[in-house]
């Protein structure tokens, strides 16, 4: 087996075990979306999770990198939107979870995001996040959120549960990264 397919499974096994949670991992169909999805590491991620039958509304502005994103694994089925998921409106509801990996941190204003994101979301449905644990702008990370800002954002918000899940170090070794649920 070539060097590079087994770091690529490494990768998405790291990244199942970074999101692994009970909000996912239920007895039912489940319906969510992952803004911001990219190639769609997470995407198969949490797809490796979900019952058969669960669906993925899988978000990126990136027409090449939704490209790259293919079928998922265990009947779940993958409906690819080209949008910006922080301007264009997107007509989802009832969702049960909201997948951001990475992506959260783009966002200025995450508190009229979250007001607008949690109207797509039941009841019972929950936010999961993956972000780098720092408060260090950079390029890549214009506006980060540690987990303790998370938490507090969340909390002010009126979200009872804000839990760490896991936590590992990045592969840039500047800081931390992090998987959070939130409902």
């Amino acid at each position: 087996m070539p060097a590079l397919f087994l770091s690529l499974k490494m990768e998405l096994k790291q990244a199942i075990e970074l999101i692994y949670n009970d909000c996912i991992v239920q007895h039912r169909v489940t319906v969510w979306a992952d803004l911001g999805c990219g190639t769609g590491l997470f995407t198969q991620a949490l797809a490796q999770l979900l019952q058969p039958g669960s669906a993925i509304h899988a978000v990126d502005s990136d027409k090449g990198a939704l490209s790259q994103l293919g079928s998922l694994p265990g009947n779940v089925t993958l409906d690819k939107i080209q949008a910006n998921f922080e301007r264009d409106d997107l007509s989802f509801n009832e969702l049960d979870g909201i997948l951001m990996a990475n992506s959260i941190h783009y966002i200025e204003d995450k508190i009229r995001f979250i007001r607008k994101a949690e109207k797509w979301l039941r009841p019972s449905g929950c936010f999961l996040l993956v972000e780098y644990d720092t408060e260090l702008a950079n390029p890549w990370v214009p506006y980060p959120l540690p987990f303790n800002t998370l938490k507090q954002l969340f909390i002010q918000l009126g979200y009872k549960e804000v839990k760490k899940l896991q936590e590992r170090s990045s592969i840039y070794n500047r800081a931390s990264i992090y998987s959070a649920l939130v409902r």
